[in-house]
C-alpha cells in the first residue's frame, strides 16, 4: 500500500511539473536586426568597406595600366623574349596581390563585423535571459532557425518583453 501511496505521489509531483513549466520563442535575428545598435554597426561596416574597395580599384586600375603598356611595348617590339617573360611574370605577381587583397578584404569585413556585433548579441542575450528568468521560462526557443522546431504546443513570443527591455519602440 505504501509502494503504491508512493508511486502515486511521484507521478502526480511528475505531472504537476510538467505543467508547471514554461516555453518562450523569439526571433533572434529580428531582434537583432532592429536594435539601434546593429544599424550604427552596419553604417560603420559600410564606410569599411568602401575605403578597402576603394583601394582594391586603385590596385586594379594600375594593373589595368601595366597590362596596357606592356601590351603596346609587346607589339611595337620594343621587349626581348626574355624582358617579355619578364613583364608576364610582374603582371601575374601582381594580379595574385590583387586576388590576395580581396580575400584579406572579406576576411578584415568578417572580423570588423564580428567585432561590432559581440556586445550587440551580449545586450540582446542578457535581456532575454532576464526576461525568461523573471517570467519563469524553462527554456526560450530561437524560431529564427529554419526548422529548428517542428511542432511546439503554443508558447509565449518574449519579442515585445525584450524589446521593451532594450528600450527599442515601433
Amino acid at each position: 500500500m505504501k509502494k503504491i501511496t508512493l508511486f502515486l505521489a511521484l507521478l502526480l509531483t511528475g505531472v504537476v511539473a510538467t505543467q508547471a513549466q514554461k516555453y518562450g520563442h523569439l526571433n533572434f535575428g529580428t531582434l537583432l536586426s532592429v536594435m539601434p545598435e546593429t544599424d550604427a554597426a552596419d553604417k560603420e561596416l559600410e564606410i569599411l568597406q568602401k575605403g578597402l574597395v576603394a583601394k582594391g580599384e586603385e590596385l586594379a586600375k594600375a594593373f589595368q595600366a601595366k597590362y596596357v603598356k606592356a601590351v603596346e611595348e609587346v607589339q611595337s617590339g620594343a621587349l626581348s623574349p626574355l624582358q617579355q617573360q619578364q613583364k608576364q611574370e610582374e603582371l601575374q605577381k601582381e594580379q595574385a596581390e590583387i586576388g590576395k587583397y580581396e580575400q584579406e578584404i572579406s576576411q578584415q569585413l568578417e572580423a570588423k563585423r564580428a567585432e561590432l556585433l559581440k556586445p550587440i548579441v551580449e545586450k540582446a542575450r542578457t535581456a532575454i535571459d532576464e526576461i525568461a528568468k523573471a517570467g519563469g521560462y524553462l527554456m526560450v526557443f530561437d524560431s529564427s532557425v529554419f526548422n529548428a522546431i517542428l511542432f511546439a504546443q503554443p508558447a509565449d513570443d518574449l519579442m515585445p518583453a525584450v524589446k521593451a527591455k532594450l528600450g527599442i519602440k515601433e
